[in-house]
């Protein structure tokens, strides 16, 4: 896996006004703490956003293994023209659903589950190539899960502030269940490939790989080139969780969820307040 904190971006020195958030962002994760307000003025455009989180990358004592990808409404857009954007999945946060039980979120914060269908690198990606199509990138060899994001943030209103403030505090990700392997993805209809969620006892929401415009192959593109464009250029044995397939779900501890994946199995863990913790803790 690669460790991220070696390939810092060049928007990675420390600022007087992106210090502040940095400082409080990772103090209530350590702490598993929620935070009443953004804890600062909200990065300009997604550039200035990903410097805060390269900052907090650099400063967070755990390897990143992964990568969330997270789609951008087109309201919601900047000039950057991104229509997706990245978050950081740190080894400590990785799970392994055949043994996984269950996952953190910050009580009065924001908790979400989400149905994903997760890549894993099984070559390096070229480090000079900063544009790639969908059809480029599903030609990079990759292997193909399914997963459950923890989408959490000590921040309950984040989604609301948008992507500058997703981006800020580490794409709103608290974790990562890999599931089973869905064999020879690159040669499936997309539209088969279908998927549900539960909270409980009720189902959340249906949808599948193509949920999201573009499919897979549109988030691994953007996936491959805003990384090489941030300087961290994806390595073999890196994950990419490629959107939320059914939905953004709300969750509170004691609740169960479950991802169900028709024809390749399903993840079923319980969600659990967050409790103060070291960077480099297990899950």
């Amino acid at each position: 896996m690669n460790n991220a904190t070696a390939h810092p971006s060049s928007h990675a020195t420390p600022s007087d006004d992106t210090s502040g958030i940095v400082d409080a962002f990772l103090d209530a994760r350590r702490n598993g703490r929620s935070l009443p307000d953004f804890p600062g003025v909200i990065p300009d455009d997604l550039e200035a956003a990903y410097a805060v989180q390269d900052q907090a990358i650099a400063r967070w004592a755990d390897p990143v293994v992964g990568w969330k990808v997270g789609y951008i409404a087109p309201e919601k857009r900047d000039a950057s023209g991104d229509e997706r954007l990245l978050g950081p999945v740190f080894r400590s946060r990785l799970q392994q659903a055949e043994t996984a039980t269950a996952f953190d979120v910050f009580d009065g914060g924001f908790g979400a589950i989400e149905a994903e269908y997760v890549l894993r690198l099984d070559a390096d990606a070229p480090a000079d190539k900063t544009d790639w199509t969908p059809d480029e990138a599903a030609a990079l060899p990759a292997t193909l899960f399914i997963g459950l994001e923890v989408a959490s943030s000590p921040l309950a209103t984040i989604n609301q502030l948008g992507p500058r403030v997703v981006v800020s505090d580490f794409g709103n990700n608290n974790g990562l269940v890999v599931g089973g392997e869905i064999a020879d993805w690159t040669a499936l209809d997309e539209t088969t490939l279908t998927a549900e969620s539960w909270i409980d006892d009720a189902r959340v929401g249906t949808g599948g790989a193509t949920t999201l415009p573009g499919g897979l192959r549109a988030a691994y593109a953007f996936a491959l080139a805003r990384s090489a464009r941030r300087g961290r250029p994806l390595k073999a044995g890196e994950l990419i969780a490629t959107g939320n397939a059914t939905g953004i779900h709300d969750i509170l501890p004691g609740q169960r969820a479950r991802v169900v994946f028709t024809g390749y199995g399903e993840i079923a863990l319980v969600a659990k307040a967050a409790a103060p913790r070291s960077e480099g803790a297990a899950a």
